[in-house]
């Protein structure tokens, strides 16, 4: 193991110690995939372009099986490099998000710009700059609603909806053996949101609207031998009202062609929010998960997760599937610099 890497080790280490020996709570806050760290632009719009190849991913999430209107998730993602030829500075990227929660649906687009500052001359570390800007149409099925009195005048006979601007941003460095990344999500504030639906009702009482998110993410990759490697991360989620949520995820990838690994989704409290209520549980979830190279551009995987708080007793866990896949580009032919492991 080489300096450098024992450095961030240790540095990743301090990480985590210090935040899983505070005390903690837990609760649902934004959209959670369980294979974002398949998928970074889901997260952080400076990613866009990391691969430098077109990159193609899905994901779809059926949340808490058999709970009655459990959250069901589907995102589409793609982005590359718009000057292929030329210095590699600007990366593109389009993501359709589709969340569904009971009777409300959430269908967001979103557009993301990076620019990419060149740091070595290997051209193998870069410090990257990321805006998104999109859209989010909220809508609700008065249909998939179960009223205590029939013809309530305050819930629509039909689905309704409306559509509203948003925008993300975020900074992204990254090695070939190490990345550190920050973003905020949905940075226009939440009263924009205010009588979301036009009409004598007030619909908007109804919906789960969307606030910022603040993400952190870091993680490395360790080889351990000629076919295996080690890549721990965390990603720490905060909302600055709700509890601090964090993933640790380690992960072992075995002769370059299968990932398997794991999660463990609990809560931290990096400072005191007056507004929580006491006695939250830290519990929240348990993934494993793995991930084949069907060939050398084609990427299936598998989570499942594994609820640990009481919730546990009411549902029958969480199933993911994600697919990727990277464009051959025929002017470049094959990328021989460098694997992308983040």
């Amino acid at each position: 193991m080489t300096k450098d890497s024992v450095m961030q080790l240790k540095l990743c280490l301090l990480l985590i110690w210090l935040t899983a020996s505070s005390q903690m709570a837990i609760a649902q806050q934004d959209i959670q995939f369980s294979q974002y760290v398949f998928n970074g632009l889901s997260v952080n719009p400076a990613y866009a372009g990391y691969k430098e190849d077109i990159y193609v991913n899905s994901t779809y999430r059926k949340q808490w099986v058999s709970f009655p209107g459990a959250p069901e998730t589907g995102t589409l993602t793609v982005d590359g490099l718009a000057n292929l030829l030329g210095n590699k500075t600007v990366g593109l990227g389009a993501q359709v998000t589709w969340d569904r929660v009971g009777p409300q649906d959430i269908v967001s687009f979103y557009a993301s710009y990076a620019y990419r500052i060149r740091l070595n001359a290997e051209d193998d570390s870069r410090l990257s700059f990321g805006l998104g800007v999109g859209v989010n149409q909220y809508s609700i099925s008065g249909d998939r609603l179960s009223p205590t009195d029939q013809g309530d005048p305050n819930l629509p006979e039909g689905r309704v909806s409306t559509t509203k601007p948003n925008a993300n941003v975020g900074v992204y460095y990254y090695t070939p053996s190490f990345y550190v990344g920050f973003s905020a999500i949905d940075i226009f504030p939440s009263n924009i949101y205010d009588n979301a639906f036009a009409g004598k009702n007030n619909y908007d009482y109804l919906v789960t609207k969307k606030v910022p998110h603040y993400y952190l993410t870091t993680g490395f990759m360790v080889t351990l031998s000629e076919d295996v490697k080690l890549k721990p991360s965390i990603m720490i989620k905060d909302d600055l009202k709700g509890p601090t949520n964090i993933d640790y995820n380690i992960f072992l990838l075995l002769a370059d062609r299968v990932w398997v690994g794991g999660s463990y989704r609990s809560a931290i409290k990096i400072w005191n929010k007056n507004n929580l209520q006491s006695g939250l549980e830290q519990k929240d979830a348990v993934s494993v998960m793995a991930d084949f190279f069907l060939t050398e551009r084609l990427r299936i995987g598998y989570a499942y997760d594994f609820t640990t708080s009481q919730l546990d007793n009411y549902q029958k866990g969480s199933h993911e599937i994600s697919i990727g896949f990277l464009l051959f580009n025929k002017k470049r032919a094959e990328r021989i610099i460098s694997p992308r492991y983040f």
